[in-house]
């Protein structure tokens, strides 16, 4: 895969999946900027996208803000001149049934975090993007297919983001943007220790531990998330789980509900 010279702005690119995508992009040519709240974990993460010897600029940015995302955008295109693909992967989540959540202003910081962000995001960036015919990726959830035990609130952003990209990509069919949306499954990363508690608080050393073969290598996730965007597909379902139950959700949605909670059973 040769991004080779291409600007991808990252959002969420501090740690996970957002801070191995600036890696591989940057081991493939490209120019990345990378955008997070969190200045010196970005800064570390630069300095490793630099010495796979490509470029990196560093974008402080909070994409709850409407005005940072706006700012996050123009700083991109004024220091690289260009804006080639937009990855939209900032996020959060969260683990609790619905009725033991105590702070319910966890579904407004994630429909906020998840789903406004990238709609800010990506509307600043739309015109940059209509110049170089650029790409929109969207890092979803399988949650975003279908719905998910304790994930009530991020579940629901995770379809907000399904439908908006979904109709964008209609309206972007002749424009020359592609839009690409991921739905990983369960991939081990920061995301699990930062989730949001029944009271609102991150889980911390709380959060579920890893177990072998139930979750994706980030490196691995990363490398399919380069293929879909290098190949423009429209969206990437990774895991055999996820592609069985996209498809039995049409002929038996109980089934899936099923499979969903046989899934989250051993988690949060």
């Amino acid at each position: 895969m040769n991004f080779a010279g291409q600007v991808v702005l990252i959002t969420g690119a501090s740690t996970g999946i957002g801070a191995e995508l600036a890696r591989q992009f940057a081991r493939a040519g490209a120019r990345v900027a990378l955008a997070a709240r969190d200045e010196t974990r970005l800064q570390a993460v630069a300095a490793e996208c630099r010495a796979a010897g490509g470029e990196a600029l560093v974008v402080p940015t909070d994409v709850t803000i409407d005005a940072q995302c706006a700012a996050m955008v123009a700083t991109t295109t004024a220091h690289f001149g260009r804006l080639d693909i937009l990855v939209n992967n900032a996020g959060m989540s969260m683990s609790a049934m619905f009725d033991e959540i105590t702070d319910l202003s966890i579904f407004e910081k994630l429909m906020r975090l998840n789903f406004l962000g990238s709609v800010w995001c990506t509307a600043y960036a739309l015109p940059h993007l209509k110049q170089s015919r650029g790409r929109v990726v969207a890092i979803s959830s399988l949650t975003g297919l279908a719905g998910v035990p304790k994930r009530s609130a991020y579940a629901a952003s995770k379809h907000a983001m399904a439908g908006f990209f979904d109709s964008l990509r209609i309206e972007l069919e002749d424009s020359g943007v592609s839009v690409t949306v991921v739905y990983p499954g369960f991939v081990f990363s920061e995301i699990n220790a930062r989730a949001y508690a029944p009271d609102g608080t991150a889980y911390g050393d709380r959060a579920y531990k890893r177990r072998p073969g139930e979750t994706m290598e980030t490196a691995e996730c990363c490398r399919l998330i380069l293929g879909a965007v290098a190949r423009r597909d429209r969206d990437l379902v990774m895991t055999w789980r996820g592609k069985i139950g996209r498809l039995l959700k049409l002929i038996s949605p109980r089934l899936v509900d099923r499979i969903a909670k046989q899934a989250i059973q051993f988690k949060q």
